[in-house]
């Protein structure tokens, strides 16, 4: 059977989803973040030695990279319904959005989280003026606009398309979700970006995302 090691508030929640979509049988095994620091606890290092969630076992391998399991889960599917295959056409924008999702969008998403990290942590009371300025100014010249950027690009593509390949959900889409609903909650994508917003409360009330939620637990999207 298979087995995901689950971080709480982390993107092993859009593989919940998957693992729901495609109704495999699987179990969980929690971990939770270190309170203070929002860490992952040493456990993980225990399962892969980057420590880090989401990582899954099966057949006596152990799978970390959230491309990756998506990858994995969706070929183990008899029926390869989340794939696009290379003789369709649309093989190439799948691989783009497959790919694009972590190494593009997310990084600046996770820079810009870091550095509202640093304005609030602890640190000398006359650092602090020094701490914000650095990361306001970051933001403002650097996270801001290239996230714009990305969310421009995001939000141009789903105003002419339903889902991210062609006209049905695809593991393109499961890997997309974790950036686009962290944008969202975080309300860096507002009232500017109606068709994000819309394609995340699309996929949000789907079923098998309700009971990944379910089975998860309490889930901070932002």
């Amino acid at each position: 059977m298979i087995t995901l090691h689950h971080l709480n508030n982390s993107r092993s929640q859009r593989i919940l989803w998957l693992l729901e979509e495609l109704g495999l049988a699987y179990q969980v095994r929690r971990h939770e973040r270190d309170p203070r620091t929002s860490l992952a606890p040493e456990s993980l290092k225990a399962v892969h030695p980057l420590g880090k969630s989401p990582v899954i076992e099966d057949d006596g391998r152990v799978i970390a990279e959230s491309g990756a399991i998506v990858d994995y889960l969706a070929r183990k599917d008899d029926t390869r319904s989340l794939l696009v295959e290379e003789q369709d056409p649309l093989f190439p924008d799948w691989t783009f959005w497959m790919h694009y999702a972590e190494g593009s969008m997310m990084p600046p998403l996770v820079m810009r989280l870091v550095f509202e990290k640093v304005k609030t942590g602890p640190m000398p009371f006359f650092a602090r003026p020094i701490a914000r300025g650095i990361a306001d100014k970051t933001h403002k010249v650097f996270l801001g606009p290239l996230i714009r950027s990305h969310l421009d690009f995001v939000e141009d593509h789903l105003a002419r398309n339903d889902w991210f390949v062609g006209d049905r959900l695809t593991t393109a889409d499961i890997l997309m979700s974790f950036p686009l609903e962290a944008a969202v909650a975080a309300g860096v994508a507002g009232k500017r970006y109606p068709n994000i917003c819309n394609y995340v409360e699309k996929y949000q009330s789907r079923t098998a995302y309700q009971r990944g939620l379910e089975v998860g637990g309490p889930y901070d999207f932002a």
